[in-house]
Order: C-alpha cells, then structure tokens, then sequence
C-alpha cells in the first residue's frame, strides 16, 4: 500500500465513501430495473387479455 502521508484517513475515507455511494446506485439502478420489467409484463399481460 502507498505511504499516503498524514492524509491517510482522508483519502482512504473518501475512497469508502465513494465505494458505498457507488454500490448503493447499482443497487437501486438494479432494484428499478426489475420494478420496470415486472410493470411491463404487467402492461403487456393486460393487453393480450383485452386484444
């Protein structure tokens, strides 16, 4: 691991910081995604039925 100096803690807390950050918009990006494709088969059941 690089000497980071006496910034360590700062830049090692923006490194976790922006890895939480990162894996919470996978999380929802991923959580909407399956919210959207269950709509949409919703949507297109609905229309088979009355078409």
């Amino acid at each position: 691991m690089p000497d980071l100096g006496k910034y360590a803690v700062e830049v090692l807390s923006a490194y976790a910081a922006s890895l939480v950050l990162l894996a919470a918009l996978i999380l929802l990006t991923l959580r909407r995604g399956r919210a959207a494709r269950a709509a949409l088969k919703q949507v297109e059941a609905e229309a088979k039925k009355d078409g």
